[in-house]
C-alpha cells in the first residue's frame, strides 16, 4: 500500500513537472459578435470563424475599400479640393468647403478619424464621380474573390446594398497590409497633417502588442465592427468582429489564441534541390528540380505536413533553366495547401542526330 502510495506521488509530480515544460495553448475563445474570423494573412487560412459567410453591414470598415482603390488609381501628391456636396454626416476629418489638400493627408483622414468627408472628397476625385468610383470597388472586391460583399457607397453609411462579410472582409485587409503605403497609414497612432493633428481610432494600436492596424467602423444598423491586424514571430493574423458590442477584448482573446496555437512554420526554401529529371538527346544527361518559390504555413504543434513530388521520369532536350518541370504537393490531412513549381537549375542544349553519330564515330576510334 505504501508502495502504491509513493508511487502515485511520484506520477503526480511527474505529470506537473511535465505539465510545466509544455507551451500554454489558450483555449478558443468565445466572443460577442454576430460574425467573425481569424485569419492568415499570408496563408489564406482560417484558423477560427464563425457565421463567416453571413452578408452584414459593415460601416467604416468600408474605408479599407476606398483607401485601396485611391492608393491603386491617384497619386499620394495630387491636390483635391473639397466641394460642399464631400462633407458627409457622421465620423469626420472636419473639412471645409474650399480647402486644398493632398491625397495622402485625405487617407490619413480617412484610417484615423474615419472621416466620411475624406471618403466622398477621394471617391469624387479619384473615380472621376463617386458612382464609378464605387463601380471600381465592386470590380476590386470581385478581383479578390469576395463573393458576398456589394459595395453602394466610398464611406460605409447604412444603404441598401451595402454589405460584406467576414471572411471577405479578412480577405481585403490581408490585401490592402501587402500596401506599404497602407500599412503605413492604417498603422500610424496620431499624425499632423497641415493644421489638422488627428489620431487612430483603433485602440488596439497601443494596448496589445503586435498590432499593425486596420480600421473600426460603427452605425446604428452595423453595430460596431472591427478589422485588425498583428504580427509576433513571422506569424501575421487578421481578425474581424461584426456586430461585436465587446470588440477590443474578443480581437485580443483570437490573437492570444491564435500566437499561441499556431506558428509560422517554413516549409519550403526557394532553390531547394528535390529531385533529378533525366535528359532525353541532349548534351547533358539530367538536370536538377528546384523549388521555385519559397513556402510557409501556419501549423499548430500536433499538425504535420506531407509533401509529394509529381515529376516525369525524363524530359526532352533541349531544356532552359528555370523551366518548370513539375510540382510539390503539400498536404495538411486530406486538405491541399499548396503547390509548388519545381524548375529546371541548368540549361541542356538538344543534341542533332549527325552530330551524336560522329561523336560515336571518333569514340569508337579513339577507344580501338
Amino acid at each position: 500500500m505504501l508502495r502504491t502510495a509513493r508511487q502515485l506521488i511520484a506520477f503526480f509530480l511527474a505529470a506537473n513537472m511535465l505539465a510545466s515544460i509544455i507551451p500554454c495553448q489558450a483555449k478558443a475563445p468565445e466572443t460577442f459578435a454576430e460574425a467573425f474570423i481569424l485569419m492568415d494573412a499570408d496563408s489564406g487560412r482560417v484558423l477560427l470563424a464563425q457565421n463567416e459567410t453571413q452578408e452584414k453591414s459593415i460601416a467604416s470598415t468600408t474605408k479599407i475599400m476606398t483607401a485601396i482603390v485611391a492608393l491603386e488609381h491617384c497619386r499620394l501628391s495630387d491636390v483635391v479640393t473639397v466641394k460642399k456636396a464631400h462633407l458627409k454626416e457622421g465620423s469626420s476629418m472636419y473639412l471645409a468647403e474650399g480647402e486644398t489638400l493632398t491625397v495622402e493627408e485625405l487617407l490619413y483622414g480617412l484610417l484615423l478619424p474615419s472621416g466620411n468627408d475624406a471618403a466622398e472628397c477621394l471617391a469624387d476625385y479619384c473615380g472621376s464621380g463617386k458612382e464609378n468610383f464605387v463601380a471600381w470597388m465592386n470590380e476590386k472586391a470581385s478581383a479578390l474573390g469576395m463573393t458576398h460583399t456589394s459595395f453602394a457607397n466610398p464611406s460605409g453609411l447604412d444603404e441598401a446594398g451595402h454589405y460584406s462579410c467576414a471572411l471577405d472582409m479578412a480577405r481585403l485587409a490581408a490585401y490592402a497590409m501587402k500596401n506599404p503605403t497602407f500599412a503605413r497609414i492604417a498603422g500610424t497612432k496620431t499624425v499632423t497633417a497641415g493644421t489638422r493633428t488627428m489620431g487612430n481610432h483603433n485602440k488596439l494600436l497601443g494596448s496589445f502588442a503586435g498590432c499593425i492596424g486596420l480600421k473600426t467602423g460603427y452605425t446604428s444598423s452595423a453595430g460596431r465592427t472591427l478589422v485588425t491586424c498583428a504580427e509576433r514571430d513571422g506569424l501575421r493574423l487578421i481578425a474581424v468582429t461584426l456586430h461585436d458590442s465587446n470588440d477590443w477584448n474578443d480581437h485580443a482573446a483570437l490573437y492570444e489564441y491564435g500566437f499561441s496555437t499556431y506558428h509560422h512554420q517554413s516549409l519550403v526554401q526557394r532553390g531547394e534541390n528535390y529531385a533529378a529529371v533525366a535528359v532525353r538527346g541532349g548534351a547533358g544527361t539530367s538536370v536538377k528540380a528546384l523549388c521555385a518559390q519559397s513556402f510557409a504555413y501556419p501549423l499548430s504543434e500536433d499538425e504535420s505536413v506531407f509533401s509529394r513530388v509529381e515529376l516525369p521520369g525524363s524530359v526532352q532536350a533541349p531544356v532552359e533553366a528555370g523551366q518548370k518541370l513539375g510540382e510539390l504537393v503539400l498536404r495538411l490531412g486530406s486538405e491541399e495547401i499548396g503547390r509548388i513549381d519545381l524548375v529546371s537549375d541548368s540549361t541542356i542544349a538538344a543534341v542533332s542526330a549527325k552530330k551524336v553519330g560522329f561523336a560515336e564515330k571518333l569514340w569508337n576510334l579513339l577507344t580501338k
